[in-house]
This record gives structure tokens, C-alpha cells and sequence, in this order.
């Protein structure tokens, strides 16, 4: 169960570190570069982490699923970007993607 949590981890912190990157600048701007550039380390690292334990393929699909459905979400929120019925459709399927990968690595 540990190796799921650390993935899920790694996955939330990749969220924090593209978020950041938008805060960033461009890396124009100190503080947000230094949170985004500790993000990416610290997500690298549970990553790393989760590998020795999930196969290479599912834990990056889901590592970057996790990263891709919360850096969209944090984007409406955060940015007012555009969601609509077909984004919302093809995040479902993101998620749908995730779950399936956990359940067939469930060992």
C-alpha cells in the first residue's frame, strides 16, 4: 500500500510544480521558481521512490494521469481556464485510465 501512497504523492507534488511554473514566469520570478524547482525535486523523488516497487509504465501513466487531471482542475480554479461537457469527458477518461492501471497492479 506504501508504494501507492508515495506515487500518489509524487503525482500531487507534480501538480504543485506545473502550477508553479505558471506562478513562475517563466522562472522570471524568485519564489515561485525556487517552490517549483523544489516541487519537481521532491516529486522526483517519490517517484523514484514508488519504482522500486510498481512497474515503469503504470507508475508513470498514473503519475502523470494524476498530474494531468489536478494541474486541470487547479487551472479552472486557479486561471478561469475554459471547461466544458467534452473536457470534462476526456478528464473522466483520464481518471477512468488511473483507476484501471491501479486495479490490474494491484499486487
Amino acid at each position: 500500500m506504501m508504494k501507492w501512497l508515495l506515487l500518489f504523492v509524487a503525482g500531487l507534488l507534480e501538480v504543485c510544480w506545473a502550477v508553479g511554473l505558471k506562478y513562475s514566469d517563466g522562472f522570471t520570478k524568485l519564489v515561485p521558481s525556487i517552490f517549483t524547482i523544489l516541487g519537481m525535486i521532491a516529486s522526483f523523488y517519490f517517484l523514484s521512490l514508488a519504482l522500486k516497487n510498481i512497474p515503469l509504465g503504470t507508475a508513470y501513466a498514473i503519475w502523470t494521469g494524476i498530474g494531468t487531471v489536478g494541474t486541470v482542475t487547479l487551472g479552472v480554479i486557479l486561471f478561469k481556464e475554459p471547461i466544458d461537457p467534452s473536457r470534462l469527458i476526456f478528464i473522466g477518461f483520464i481518471v477512468i485510465g488511473i483507476i484501471g492501471l491501479k486495479l490490474v497492479s494491484a499486487h
